[in-house]
């Protein structure tokens, strides 16, 4: 029987989710999108918040948008949370940033460096709600 073909009653497989990786440093970004796909994720990779949105708007599916605060472009880290609780929100946003600032209520913040299993334990936890 091909795999991809399921016969009636037979449940069909959830796909796992997927999270948008929103860094301007190719080396932590690919880390950490390596490290989430290592944990069962499916991962989009975007290097700014203008990137991240436009993934948004071309209705990529994304269950979660893990982003770093401080980023160039026309919006931070911030911005981006704002628009996503204004234009998707069903969708999760955690933040990240070395640097110390408040959150202002936009999204969890995960300090840098942070832990790959914390991040994986902050993205199910959120998913799970």
């Amino acid at each position: 029987m091909n795999a991809a073909r399921s016969t009636v009653g037979e449940p069909v497989p959830t796909p796992p989710p997927t999270i948008l990786v929103v860094e301007d440093d190719v080396l932590l970004r690919n880390l950490a999108a390596a490290n989430l796909r290592e944990s069962g994720f499916e991962v989009i990779e975007a290097n700014s918040a203008d990137e991240a949105i436009r993934v948004l708007q071309a209705e990529m599916p994304v269950d979660v948008v893990f982003s770093d605060i401080q980023m160039p472009g026309s919006m931070d880290g911030f911005g981006l949370a704002q628009w996503v609780h204004r234009e998707r929100p069903w969708l999760k946003v955690i933040l990240t940033s070395g640097a110390a600032r408040a959150a202002k209520g936009a999204a969890p913040i995960l300090a840098k460096p942070y832990d790959h299993g914390e991040l994986e334990r902050h993205i199910r936890s959120l998913l799970a709600r």
